[in-house]
């Protein structure tokens, strides 16, 4: 595609979270000219569950979200550009039942509920292989037990086309979130044959558009704020991939780069020239060229953090933390397995523990304990991919905690390079939809965004003391 001249043509990305939805309108260049928060609850029965409430996270949560970015367009005058674009961005696997008007009729499951693994619906008798219910067995299952759930649905629908339907009428992910659904899309198609076994016909899976390509157009409100006919529309993209978005603005492209994702869920991705096979860890392509990413998802990210903190009584949003508290021999070693882990050991069995706490031992310590965890993860998987670092680049909400970044510098060893703009999901989401707008040939301009907010460095004396709590912790995960 060649792109078409541009002025400043504004985008909006709009990223579905485990927690909230974050939305960012975007200029050309990359700067964020409106942004809002949406939050929302995350529900669990049990370790085991996980899911949303569908109606209001993925389909309430971003026409509020869109709206509040209207509205501050709108604030901003004539000297704002058009609204050229708009794409979505969601965490994958995920899945609901919808009715004739998009909404959501059961549960959203998320990553890792226990529904996606087939439980109380006996074994798959689906034709999926092991090897692909290992990598990603949610997807599989999810439809499953919706569709048994719910037989007859209008459709069964991930996060992002239910999100996507909601602003334009157009229930479409992109060809990213395909992937990630194994044998059910493959070939660039539906897999027909699986659906029927599961009960599903074809008419009810959403539609399939390639990523960064326009898969329809919203109304935009408002006398000439769009860029369509008459100043009234917006180009919609797929819904695509909150890690992948993070990903191609982040900057992480050199060999040696580590990208971080602070999000709910902790996201470790190790740039490297070479293909690795590493035990319990994926790799992938970058979007780069002759570069590949290894790694993968975690559960030591802020699901954990947070729960950490809210049993500490050290939750003090709002507030400036110190960068390190205390003593650096005076802090227990957290297993951040509340839900089970993903990567490196994808079990939901595992459960998490507190080792060598004694009577002297403080909230503040246990807490500087939890956000060490996330950076011996990110060690964890350095040492099985056998790649030398250089420095982590860090992604996410989690990065506004000064803590948090410096306990895991000090336990990787790593220097961190925090992002400019914290919601790299929702940003990189502006940019697809800048592509879907005719505004960018393809991805590689996305690099012209990354930029650096700052740099934590590991102190010394706490990265040694942190050396040996990451033996320790290596030590009680080595049966795994």
């Amino acid at each position: 595609m060649t792109a078409r001249s541009s002025g400043d043509e504004l985008t909006v990305g709009i990223d579905i979270g485990t927690t909230s939805v974050k939305a960012l309108a975007v200029s050309s260049d990359g700067a964020v000219v409106a942004r809002t928060r949406v939050p929302h609850q995350i529900f669990h029965a049990s370790a085991d569950y996980l899911e949303h409430d569908a109606r209001v996270a993925w389909r309430r949560g971003p026409r509020r979200a869109m709206a509040q970015i209207q509205a501050e367009l709108e604030a901003g005058g004539p000297n704002l550009g058009p609204l050229a674009g708009i794409c979505v961005a969601g965490m994958v696997p995920s899945m609901t039942a919808v009715d004739r008007r998009g909404v959501p009729q059961t549960p959203g499951l998320l990553y890792g509920d226990l529904r996606g693994r087939g439980a109380g619906i006996g074994p798959p008798d689906d034709g999926s292989s092991v090897e692909s219910q290992a990598e990603m067995p949610d997807a599989v299952g999810f439809l499953r037990w919706t569709a048994a759930e719910l037989p007859g649905a209008h459709g069964y629908w991930p996060a992002q086309a239910v999100a996507t339907h909601s602003l334009s009428g157009h229930p479409v992910m992109d060809t990213m979130v395909a992937v990630t659904l194994v044998e059910l899309h493959q070939g660039g198609q539906w897999n027909e044959e699986l659906l029927e076994r599961m009960g599903v016909r074809l008419s009810q899976m959403p539609a399939v558009a390639f990523t960064g390509q326009a898969a329809g157009t919203m109304k935009v409100p408002g006398s000439g704020r769009g860029v369509g006919p008459g100043g009234d529309e917006a180009v919609v993209a797929g819904g695509s991939i909150d890690a992948m978005c993070d990903q191609i603005v982040a900057g992480a492209d050199r060999a040696g780069d580590v990208l971080v994702i602070f999000g709910a869920t902790l996201i470790v991705w190790i740039v490297t020239t070479d293909w690795v096979e590493a035990p319990g860890l994926w790799t992938i392509p970058h979007t780069a060229p002759d570069l590949l990413l290894v790694g993968g998802p975690s559960n030591a990210g802020a699901l954990f953090v947070d729960w950490a903190r809210s049993l500490l009584r050290t939750d003090r949003r709002g507030e400036e933390e110190a960068p390190r508290t205390g003593d650096p021999a005076r802090v227990p070693v957290w297993l951040p397995y509340v839900r089970g882990e993903r990567a490196p050991y994808h079990d939901p069995s595992l459960r998490a523990g507190l080792y060598d706490l004694d009577i002297c031992d403080s909230p503040d310590g246990l807490q500087r304990a939890a956000y060490e965890a996330s950076g011996f993860v990110v060690r964890n998987f350095l040492e099985r991919a056998g790649v030398t670092a250089q420095r982590i680049v860090a992604s996410g909400g989690g990065t506004r905690s000064e803590a948090w970044m410096s306990a895991v510098a000090d336990a990787s060893g790593l220097p961190i390079d925090c992002v400019a703009v914290p919601e790299g999901a929702a940003r990189g989401a502006a940019y697809l939809a800048r592509m879907a707008a005719g505004l960018e040939a393809d991805m590689d301009g996305s690099r012209r965004w990354a930029a650096v907010g700052r740099r934590v460095e590991p102190d010394p004396s706490w990265q040694e003391a942190c050396d040996g709590r990451y033996r320790r912790f290596a030590g009680l995960g080595s049966g795994r």
